[in-house]
């Protein structure tokens, strides 16, 4: 998008929100690659419609007081950002993390707004967490901590208000205690959180989702240029949900999968990691670096995957962990395709150097969406009180995949990231429009 208008409304924001980096990220990106129907052009500018896009509709504040093993009281910060509502209820994780801020948030809320709208469901965007961090914290203490944090929480969301889900150090566990809660709070049991275990509502394939879904997503894309997943070869950053469901979709597809990394460093198998291992990384907590060796593995201390040679790379631990110089390392070894797995975890910079090698580059509000996708289904079996079996819902998100595919390679000849930011912004554009300010 460029005009004068939005130069000037883009200026207003950078000086606005100096101190969120974040936030201002996904704007520029959203600006940079996103192209407006000319139908709009002329409204747009007149009703302000690119800021009050750009603008959460609010950002609830607030602090959590809870009582640790020790009988001491401490105080966290607690953030709900609600960004867009509409073209359905808000829809976003919760994160419980050190580095969670507005700004972090903002970006998050913001994102997941343009996402939500690319798969073509009725869902808004929000974001939500902490600055607590779980590690080292018993299970009582994390519970505790929950349930504080939702005393404040409780107010804003449910059914068809703000529906959260989990995020990083968010998982059934802890939606579990969460949504005891709110259930005890609002003494209703509904459908306000999502991401819950099966016997209390919760939706099969959402653990699996997030993974499967980018896989799928990858499979629709290779199939344009008349290739499989047999025998490519993948690196994977991250060995949490995300990671390891989609390195074990891609196994079971015929793909190598020959790295996974944590914040210390990265494993590489050379041979690709079968079933097998990846279901011992699932099904039993252990030290990748010491799993590496069991295995017949290279670890390398505080190195990330990108110098490997791969035809695919799917980053999926963190926003912004794959910079500039990594993408140049990738390029160079004659990466072929990008799939970003985490929320942003490329920088600008990054995208910029894959678009200009002519690497197909293609956005986590496209790949990863399978994850929310897969939460509004659960919303729908909580309404009507009828749960799907996973052969079911495995079926329904390869669909919706597909779907999420087709917004956004029709008519932008597979650019991936201009497809995917435009179908999102002219969809909101017209719910704006329709329904005044």
């Amino acid at each position: 998008m460029k005009s004068s208008y939005i130069e000037q409304k883009l200026a207003q924001i950078r000086s606005q929100y100096a101190d969120q980096p974040e936030y201002l990220q996904v704007v520029e990106e959203l600006t940079q690659f996103s192209q407006l129907h000319p139908s709009f052009e002329t409204a747009f500018e007149q009703d302000n419609i690119y800021q009050r896009l750009m603008t959460p509709d609010r950002i609830i504040s607030f602090k959590v007081e809870w009582v640790d093993d020790h009988n001491r009281v401490n105080i966290n910060r607690g953030w709900r950002v609600q960004h867009s509502n509409l073209i359905g209820p808000y829809k976003g994780g919760i994160r419980f993390h050190p580095s969670v801020n507005e700004s972090v948030l903002k970006f998050l809320a913001l994102e997941q707004t343009f996402k939500n709208a690319l798969t073509g469901l009725s869902i808004g965007g929000a974001k939500g967490g902490a600055d607590f961090d779980p590690k080292g914290k018993s299970r009582a203490e994390v519970m505790r901590f929950c349930q504080a944090f939702m005393d404040e929480l409780h107010r804003h969301i449910g059914p068809t208000t703000d529906i959260p889900a989990g995020d990083i150090n968010v998982g059934s566990r802890e939606i579990g205690f969460l949504f005891g809660r709110y259930r005890r709070l609002q003494n209703q049991f509904t459908g306000a959180l999502t991401g819950k275990e099966i016997d209390f509502g919760g939706s099969h394939v959402r653990t699996e989702a997030t993974g499967f879904g980018c896989i799928f997503f990858i499979e629709e894309v290779l199939a344009t240029h008349d290739k499989t997943l047999d025998g490519q070869i993948i690196a994977i950053s991250g060995a949490g949900n995300v990671a390891l469901h989609a390195a074990q979709k891609a196994s079971a597809e015929g793909a190598r999968v020959v790295t996974l990394s944590n914040s210390q460093g990265f494993l590489y198998y050379k041979n690709g990691l079968s079933r097998e291992m990846i279901d011992s990384l699932l099904n039993h907590a252990q030290s990748l670096s010491q799993f590496a060796e069991k295995i017949g593995g290279q670890w390398h201390e505080g190195k990330n995957p990108w110098r490997v040679a791969c035809d695919i790379a799917i980053p999926c631990a963190t926003q912004n962990e794959l910079d500039l110089t990594d993408a140049k390392q990738l390029i160079g070894n004659r990466v072929g395709y990008v799939f970003e797995g985490a929320n942003m975890p490329c920088t600008n910079q990054a995208i910029d150097a894959f678009r200009q090698a002519g690497v197909v580059f293609a956005p986590a509000k496209a790949v990863n969406s399978g994850g929310v996708a897969t939460s509004t289904f659960e919303m729908g079996q909580n309404a009507i009180f009828s749960p799907k079996p996973f052969t079911e819902i495995e079926r329904d998100l390869r669909k919706i995949m597909h779907e999420i595919h087709h917004h956004c390679s029709d008519g932008n000849n597979h650019d991936y990231l201009i497809g995917a930011n435009s179908f999102a912004l002219n969809r909101l554009v017209r719910a704006m429009l329709a329904q005044g300010v």
